[in-house]
């Protein structure tokens, strides 16, 4: 964590040193050689700090010099952030000045851009007082850095990195015990080794087992080396341990041991190996178990890989890593196993195995049940139950095995030494700012849904995420994102409609190894009925300086005055009902970048809030009371990240919002009644603002600023990410929303439009012209890929922009109650999810959807081919009443098949048809998807005419009989092409296809 802190703390000074020119202010005067001491001291500490980090975990005396190091760093930090925000202040005070002066020149009204802060009240004493006081903390940090550099030399460190090879490893071989679970997962492997598929038209395919470290890689591989057919389909089996570094002559020479060839050679060189297994191998169809592989860099596997082609066709190359960019990298990209933990039966079954091994059984029921709980510590990974059972093995009371359940799993040495080490490889493995991003996530809760967005948005509160190659920080958040995913340290993966990875989960004993590493640093407390629990493990002269609190009960949040919270950075809550927080908890958290109330019953914020001047992540979501917040927080001038989601009373933000000029990101969606100031428009750093509500022209109130509006959007470029618009009435004048200039926002993903919904589930209302227009005007990028519009009354819903949405993915069309046509949306080309929800006047559903205009003929004049919807994959159609016809092609038959130049929908997997009662039949077209694997008509009530027909046998059968999983309603049931057929009224009789039981 120190090298990523000390390579930032560089960038700083020279940043800042920078600025003070650049913007020629001069504000610390004669600090340029102190700077420069410092620089020198960090670089000389930095070439050590590899090793450093690594001796940590068992040189105590390391540690504590680590810790001096991390203590004058953070406080550096601090002094160059208080540097920094001081350089600000200048400029928005020079600012405010040339403002000033325009105004008393010009009788027309300037919006002044001033911040009313208690900084701006100081005496020209007190600002040289504060400066002389950022001078003497340097220089006084200087002479503490300068100590610790000279003091490195007595620890003997390696000016060279090491890397990760330095960790014992535990070396593999083909054996294995007896093994518990990992049935599915070995017969899925085994018949990926013995298929007769190839990749790419490669002799030799490469099938790669991912996941964590611990998690049974190495035990699947083994279970599929030794099983029968396996041995019996290869010629011969190779098992290579090769663990890192990549070494590729040693590697080469393992191989050659394992074809147990005569005459192998005695020879060092690379080629001459690679040649004499080139040779080996020719015709043979082998299989070569790869046994932990690290590498990344395809110019080492490259040689290998070459002289392994040579083999018969039919060879496989079985690959154990930790790390999707390995299996990517050797080749290998649709035949990935990504392993799972182990059910907790079967962790269990494992635990004991070990664990009650030779004892009696009277033995074996005395401890059967505290087993039971120590096994739900290993939370399905198979290395921790095995260490825990090897433990316990020798644990013969029931108080020794009642105090391994009652410790901290890393308490226990034996996790230490085995489950943490293998871990720490992992670690290391990562590059100085990655691994701080990971020990960060050490403030979530176990089991936590980690949000990806917000993660990375708290990263940068951190200042975590340095800049590469000027790259936007949320981009360089995203791909230290991606490395955690790819080298598995997250989990349970959350993802939208698109596959797009939204949230995950961290294994619990990855969260106890981030515990292990930061128990100094990151405090977790858990305060139940007010008692804190582990408050006492702490005195005064703590610096953690990450705080997580759980189960804070109903009242205000107090922190104990048994713990030193000065040196805080984080501050957050979870599951706690607090209600207020005042003036003596902010005195406490001075240095506070990252402060996380949400979730709780807060009603007001503080004033003194505004006195947090390091802070950049204020969440209050989901507080439902908040009714406002003060005008304080217009002072919070490094504030990056707003989060104001659900919180439903609050009903404005302050006028002066638009002075907050470092705030990059506003949340506020589902806060239904909050009304947006007119200033918002002048954040030019803004590059989220995920909601806005538009108002009507007569909802002025006229002791107020006035309204954000959606003209207001016209220079906010920048926006990425999602958008939503609200209409709470329709526009007056559509020229207002062309004024808002969507189709300059390039950035923008995802773009929602809520029109007004006051008749959205009434018979009554007329349709809008008005909200056509609107429509029209609301033109987006070309760039968009998911669009959805929502409570829409007019009565054609085609804008003309339309059809230049080439890389829309996802569309929803909803409660659009007065369209009678499906737009022709068949030419989009990247669409791949389409939901049509709650439309009352839809009758038919013809051949304009596909984007054509009738019969086969009318349509291959032009071109010999043409597919429609090329890339959809999920249909959908809920609450249509009216709709009666679903046209299809014109023409279309099975005996033209054969000769067609029309291809519809050749990627869809899913069609989703529910309470569309007045619909009949299905478009022929449907008998040639042949990717479609599910099919689900459902009903509220009784079967309707298309139910009935979609029995085998009946009229909708020949089209749809294809599909391997059909659900109708709660009756008719195909799956995986297994088929139950149920008379008209109850579900009785059933028959069975050729492919296996009823389902």
């Amino acid at each position: 964590m120190a090298e990523a802190l000390i390579s930032l703390l560089i960038e700083q000074l020279a940043s800042i040193i920078q600025n003070q020119v650049e913007q020629e202010v001069r504000l610390v005067v004669g600090i340029k050689k102190e700077v420069a001491k410092l620089s020198h001291n960090f670089k000389a500490i930095q070439v050590v700090l590899e090793d450093a980090e690594e001796r940590q975990v068992k040189e105590l005396n390391v540690k504590n010099w680590l810790d001096s190091l991390k203590d004058v760093s953070y406080e550096m930090d601090d002094v160059l952030d208080e540097w920094s925000t001081e350089i600000l202040k200048q400029q928005i005070q020079k600012q405010e000045k040339e403002a000033g002066n325009a105004g008393s020149t010009s009788t027309t009204k300037k919006v002044r851009f001033c911040i009313p802060a208690p900084w701006f009240c100081f005496g020209q004493v007190n600002q040289v007082t504060l400066r002389r006081d950022i001078a003497v903390k340097i220089k006084e940090l200087n002479e503490r850095l300068a100590m610790i550099a000279s003091e490195r030399q007595n620890y003997n460190f390696q000016y060279m990195k090491r890397g990760i090879e330095q960790i014992e490893r535990q070396k593999s071989s083909s054996f294995v015990d007896k093994t518990f679970g990992r049935v599915d997962e070995k017969e899925i492997l085994v018949k990926k080794l013995l298929s007769k598929s190839g990749q790419g038209g490669a002799t030799c395919l490469v099938i790669p087992i991912i996941g964590m470290g611990g998690i049974g890689k190495t035990t699947l591989a083994q279970l599929a080396y030794n099983d029968e057919k396996v041995q019996a389909h290869f010629n011969t089996r190779i098992w290579v341990c090769v663990s890192d570094p990549f070494d590729e002559i040693k590697i080469a020479k393992a191989i050659i041991d394992g074809l147990k060839k005569g005459n192998t050679p005695a020879s060092n060189e690379l080629q001459t190996l690679l040649e004499f297994i080139h040779e080996s191998i020719k015709g043979m169809k082998f299989l070569l178990v790869l046994d932990d592989v690290w590498n990344e860099d395809y110019r080492k596997w490259e040689p290998l890989k070459l002289a392994l082609q040579n083999g018969a066709v039919g060879s496989r190359i079985l690959v154990t890593t930790r790390k999707e960019d390995v299996a990517r990298m050797m080749g290998a990209s649709t035949d990935m196993v990504n392993l799972e933990v182990l059910s907790e039966e079967n962790c269990r079954a494992l635990f004991y195995h070990i664990a009650l091994a030779d004892r009696e059984k009277n033995e074996f029921k005395g401890l059967e049940s505290i087993g039971k709980e120590i096994v739900k510590k290993c939370k399905g990974l198979p290395l921790v139950a095995k260490t825990l059972g090897g433990l316990m093995r020798y644990k013969k009371t029931r108080k020794e095995w009642e105090d391994v359940l009652n410790s901290k799993i890393w308490e226990l040495d034996v996790v230490e030494e085995q489950v943490f080490q293998p871990l720490l490889l992992s670690y290391y493995d990562l590059a100085p700012a990655i691994k701080r991003c990971l020990l960060y996530c050490v403030i979530f809760p176990k089991d936590y849904n980690i949000v990806k967005d917000e993660l990375i948005g708290l990263w940068m509160s951190q200042n975590y995420l340095n800049s590469i190659r000027n790259k936007e920080k949320e981009v360089v958040g995203e791909m230290y994102f991606d490395n955690l995913v790819m080298r598995s340290f997250f989990q349970e993966f959350e993802k939208d409609e698109l596959g797009n990875i939204t949230g995950c989960k961290m294994h619990d004993v990855v969260h106890d190894f981030l515990q292990f590493l930061t128990k100094n640093e990151c405090l977790v407390l858990e305060a139940e009925g007010g008692n804190n629990k582990r408050i006492m493990e702490f005195n005064g002269d703590n610096k953690f300086r990450h705080f997580t609190l759980m189960f804070a009960p109903e009242g205000p949040l107090i922190l104990s005055s048994l713990c030193n919270y000065k040196n805080l950075r984080t501050l957050a809550t979870f599951d706690s009902k607090i209600t207020s927080f005042g003036r003596e908890l902010i005195s406490q958290v001075k240095c506070l970048r990252t402060l996380n109330l949400s979730r709780n019953s807060i009603k007001e914020v503080p004033n003194e809030i505004g006195e947090l001047a390091h802070l950049r992540y204020l969440d209050l979501s989901h507080n439902e009371d908040l009714m406002k917040l003060p005008d304080s927080v217009c002072n919070l001038i490094n504030l990056q990240t707003l989060r104001l989601i659900w919180c439903g009373a609050l009903k404005r933000l302050p006028e002066g919002m638009g002075k907050l000029i470092n705030l990059q990101h506003l949340y506020v969606i589902f806060s239904g009644n909050l009304k947006l100031p007119k200033g918002i428009a002048r954040l030019r750093s803004l590059r989220t603002l995920d909601a806005v509500v538009i108002h009507g022209d007569d909802d002025v109130d006229n002791n107020k600023e006035a309204l954000f509006e959606l003209s207001d959007l016209r220079n906010m470029d920048q926006l990425r990410g999602s958008f939503r618009i609200k209409f709470l009435e329709d526009l007056k004048d559509a020229r207002q929303a062309e004024k808002a200039h969507l189709v300059n926002k390039n950035c923008l993903v995802s773009l929602e439009f809520l029109f007004p919904n006051r008749w959205a589930f009434s018979s009554e209302g007329q349709p809008k012209r008005i909200q056509e227009e609107t429509l029209n005007a609301l033109q987006p990028h070309p760039n968009l890929e998911s669009l959805s519009i929502i409570f829409y009354s007019g009565t054609t819903l085609w804008p003309h922009w339309m059809t230049s949405l080439n890389k829309l993915r996802s569309l929803y069309l909803r409660d659009c109650m007065f369209v009678e046509f499906v737009p022709p949306l068949g030419r989009l080309e990247s669409l791949e999810v389409l939901e049509i929800f709650h439309w009352q006047s839809l009758k038919k559903v013809g051949v304009e959807f596909l984007g054509i205009d009738g019969t086969i003929e009318t349509q291959t004049s032009s071109s010999s081919s043409l597919i429609l919807f090329p890339s959809l994959k999920r249909l959908v159609f809920h609450y249509l009443t009216m709709w009666e016809e679903w046209e299809g092609m014109t023409g279309w038959s099975e005996e033209e098949d054969s000769h067609k130049t029309i291809t519809i929908m050749p990627s869809l997997s899913s069609l989703e048809i529910a309470n569309c009662r007045s619909l009949k039949t299905l478009p022929n077209f449907l008998r040639n998807t042949h990717h479609l694997k599910e099919l689900v008509i459902d009903e509220d009530y009784s079967p309707t005419t298309l139910a009935k027909g979609c029995r085998k046998g009946r009229g909708e059968w020949p089209k749809i009989s294809h599909i391997p999983n059909i659900k109708v309603g709660f009756k008719f049931v195909q799956k995986d092409g297994v088929y139950q057929i149920d008379d008209d009224e109850t579900p009785s009789a059933a028959s069975t296809s050729s492919s296996g039981n009823v389902y």
